[in-house]
């Protein structure tokens, strides 16, 4: 079997899985930027949004910051993976960008 990973065929965002007599490319995990393998604990360098920590890159918890990012009044932050989202509170919509009480 001659290793065609060698070569690096695969894009940036990928790693290369040697096959026999063969090979594919599989996609890099999310909290990657470049891999060398499956998982977070392969990641070259983190994505925004993920810090290394424990040799795996993990999300940053960005509502359980010191200084808040959501502003606005009667906004509470919603972590997802990789960043986060300002919704309105319960029982406030959001008209034009401000949220107002339902």
């Amino acid at each position: 079997d001659l290793d065609e990973c060698a070569a690096s065929p695969c894009k940036d965002h990928q790693y290369c899985l040697n096959t026999d007599g063969s090979f594919s490319c599989k996609a890099c995990d999310a909290s990657c930027v470049g891999c060398t393998g499956e998982g977070s604990d392969k990641c070259k360098t983190c994505a925004s949004g993920y810090l290394k920590e424990d040799e795996k890159c993990t999300d940053v918890d960005e509502c359980n910051l010191p200084e808040r990012v959501c502003v606005k009044e009667n906004q509470d932050c919603v972590n997802t993976s990789g960043s986060y989202k300002c919704v309105c509170s319960e029982g406030f919509e959001d008209k034009d960008g401000t949220c107002v009480q339902t």
